[in-house]
């Protein structure tokens, strides 16, 4: 068996893993990034592209930023649209400077495994059977395989940043766990387009019919989505009807409604909240989608993701630099004051812009009243604005 150290080990390399080892590695403390997937996997993996005003700068911080201050689309303001109409909701004003970028989730993923292996720092992808083992231990362990060779890397310290899916949580004690979960009644129907956007800023909108958002990837790129049954067969939806639908639900009086384009790629989404409860057992942390889902209307997946390991990055420093323990036995609660907060705002976005089935016409004249209130209140469009670029980052 092969056999290595390293002071953290980090399972995935998504948004939260690949963050978290760039810094790691800016305060100077080593760690090696594994992940099952191969490298064009994960590099070519669509995900959503909305990133938090404290995440660029955060980016920016670790150099990670200068493909996306070049290519990244900045908005200012968002629109929410019903009966009709289209309303601004301007982010900057409300939050005093504070914008959002939209920039692709995998093109974020592709600059940091650049930066990384550029920097000669080791990403293991495509490793097979991996275990964990004394985590409760101060010496824990990882194994797995790579190229037929069996392999372990002892360190100090375990970052379960492989999704909800992943080895990590299931590695924690039987019964130490509670989780909290709400599946929704709808899913989200995306498609990507070879299509201008035809508006500078994202639409979201409550119809009769249903939800629908646009969004966009570049200038050329615009990305849309549909409220659509859970079980939707996609095979039901030819690019025609999509567009039918999406011109039936978005459009405006004054004329507004999305360009048409050819539809490159098509997917189904189901939408759930999941949070676990806590976050950490002895030398293993959990970061990003490992602890908690978020539904995608509030844009907040790979924010909270980043914003978990600035906590976990900020405690392990003060205890390399000091011995401090106090960060790394807070960082569970000081997570999740965060998660709780976010997960809010999420099922408040998503209960305002969705038809639910059982609702009936009270809920949708009561959605209706929400949305005029949120659009004519300074006070409650501050709140949104404030949620929405992203609430200030809780590290220590």
């Amino acid at each position: 068996m092969s056999a290595a150290r390293t002071q953290v080990a980090i399972v995935g390399a998504g948004p939260a893993g690949l963050m978290l080892s760039h810094m790691l590695q800016g305060r100077g403390i080593e760690s090696i990034v594994l992940e099952c997937r191969s490298r064009d996997y994960v590099e070519d993996r669509i995900r959503a592209g909305v990133l938090e005003h404290n995440t660029v700068e955060l980016l920016c911080r670790y150099g990670l930023g200068e493909r996306l201050k070049q290519q990244g689309l900045r908005h200012d303001g968002l629109w929410l649209g019903f009966g009709g109409s289209r309303h601004y909701i301007n982010l900057r004003e409300l939050t005093v400077g504070k914008t959002i970028t939209v920039y692709g989730q995998h093109e974020v993923i592709r600059d940091m495994i650049k930066a990384r292996l550029g920097a000669g720092a080791p990403i293991e992808f495509e490793i097979e059977n991996l275990t964990l083992h004394d985590i409760d231990s101060p010496a824990p362990r990882v194994r797995y395989r790579k190229d037929g060779v069996e392999r372990e890397i002892a360190c100090d310290w375990i970052a379960g940043c492989d999704g909800s899916h992943g080895v990590c949580r299931p590695a924690m004690p039987t019964g130490l766990i509670v989780e909290y979960e709400r599946s929704y009644p709808f899913a989200w129907l995306g498609i990507l387009a070879a299509a201008p956007p035809s508006s500078e800023e994202l639409v979201y909108t409550l119809h009769d019919r249903g939800f629908a958002l646009f969004s966009m990837r570049s200038p050329q790129v615009t990305r849309l989505y549909l409220q659509v049954d859970p079980e939707e067969d996609l095979g039901g939806w030819p690019d025609d009807r999509i567009w039918e639908e999406l011109v039936i639900r978005m459009s405006t009086r004054d004329g507004w409604s999305p360009n048409r384009g050819a539809i490159f790629q098509k997917s189904v989404t189901p939408m759930r909240s999941f949070v676990a409860e806590p976050m950490q057992f002895g030398r293993l942390f959990l970061a990003g989608d490992a602890a908690h889902i978020v539904p995608p209307t509030g844009a907040k997946g790979l924010n909270l993701a980043i914003a978990d390991v600035a906590v976990f990055a900020r405690a392990i420093h003060e205890f390399y630099a000091s011995g401090r323990r106090d960060l790394l036995d807070r960082y569970s609660d000081t997570c999740l004051r965060r998660v709780w907060k976010v997960q809010r705002f999420s099922w408040w976005m998503t209960s305002m812009l969705h038809r639910c089935p059982s609702g009936g016409p009270f809920e949708h004249r009561r959605q209706l009243a929400e949305l005029d209130y949120v659009t004519t209140s300074r006070a409650a469009m501050t709140t949104l604005a404030e949620n929405y670029v992203g609430l200030p980052l809780e590290i220590g």
